[in-house]
């Protein structure tokens, strides 16, 4: 491999990674804007719904995926939590105690709550968090003694978020699934014992582009959850501002990787188009006088979600009018109608 195909590959990658820094950003926005406009309650029940199809959709196969079905139930849950986790980017530590005792540790800094978001987040959207996976993972693997002990919450001023998988003597009611035991403190973490993925079926290309999948998919699960608890009036309302937060807020951050400044709307539109690509999708750029049309042809995204709605494209509307906006002042974009709310988008910039 030559020099310059390394260099190729190396710009790819921190171009997956600032769309990674992206969707996390939005996610994360996501939840605060649901705090801060329909408050607590509202929003436990979001990240409940969230973490709950998560759960039902990416669990099951993910242990196939990492190798894992074979292990005894609590070992197998937390070990999937380590190394999925550790996948995207996230810190996470795992110790092993015995075959039906195992625990998770996710220490400061927290990923999903990343800087100073943290300070906005109530103890009972991070309870929510677990209730809705980490609570069920006994269900999904057929075994109802499974369940979740809770002994630290970082949001709470803890030293991180932690607990362990037990597999009880008989099964448990689904209220005693997640318990709490404040008292209680994990083992130190010795990264020698940790589990490791096989460096031949998960190389370095591989692992780059599921680091961008992994911030990616949760807007993936969000967006269309978002619309179904909350409608697709207040959904999409929820879904642009946040976008248009996001985006103006993190243009400086994303443009590095793309060698993207501010300035007129033929700069951003030659980084929009740049992203398209970063994320997957297939995008055509054409300059009518001054005034800038992208052809998105996909949204690989939501290309396979069942219960997508229109209102979901307001995601794309609100991240791409922040962008804009931190690009340079007065350059509009607008989303052309798309036939029922689907791909191809045109976006008309300048």
């Amino acid at each position: 491999m030559t020099e310059a195909t390394d260099g190729a590959r190396e710009a790819q990658w921190l171009k997956w990674r600032s769309v990674a820094d992206l969707y996390h950003a939005f996610f994360t926005g996501l939840i605060l804007t649901v705090v801060t406009r329909r408050g607590t309650a509202d929003a436990a029940e979001f990240v409940f719904r969230v973490f709950r199809r998560q759960q039902q959709e990416r669990f099951l196969p993910g242990l196939e995926k990492l190798g894992l079905s074979h292990l005894p139930p609590a070992v197998a849950a937390a070990q999937y939590h380590y190394l999925s986790n550790w996948i995207g980017g996230v810190h996470v530590e795992y110790m092993y105690e015995t075959d039906r005792k195992a625990w998770i540790r996710y220490p400061p800094p927290r990923w999903i709550w990343r800087g100073t978001a943290i300070c906005g987040v109530p103890g009972e959207v991070s309870r929510a968090m677990l209730r809705g996976w980490h609570a069920n993972n006994g269900v999904a693997l057929g075994n109802l003694k499974l369940g979740f002990v809770c002994t630290k919450q970082s949001v709470d001023g803890q030293d991180g978020l932690e607990g362990y998988y037990c597999e009880y003597d008989h099964p448990l009611e689904i209220d005693a699934r997640l318990k709490f035991a404040r008292h209680l403190e994990a083992p130190s973490f010795d990264p020698a014992t940790a589990p490791a993925l096989p460096v031949v079926s998960w190389p370095k290309p591989r692992l780059e582009k599921a680091y961008r999948n992994y911030a990616m998919e949760y807007v993936k699960t969000a967006a269309p959850v978002l619309v179904q608890v909350f409608g697709p009036e207040d959904a999409g309302y929820l879904l642009h501002l946040t976008g248009r937060l996001i985006g103006m807020q993190y243009f400086d951050e994303i443009a590095r990787s793309f060698a993207a400044n501010r300035g007129s709307a033929r700069e951003f539109a030659v980084f929009l188009h740049s992203l398209l690509e970063a994320q997957d999708d297939t995008a055509g750029i054409d300059d009518s006088g001054g005034v800038f049309e992208i052809r998105q042809q996909s949204w690989k995204l939501m290309a396979d979600v069942g219960d997508y709605h229109p209102a979901c494209a307001r995601v794309l509307e609100g991240l791409f009018e922040g962008l804009a906006a931190g690009c340079g002042r007065h350059i509009p974009v607008h989303l052309k109608p798309a036939t029922g709310g689907r791909p191809p988008f045109v976006w008309s910039i300048g």
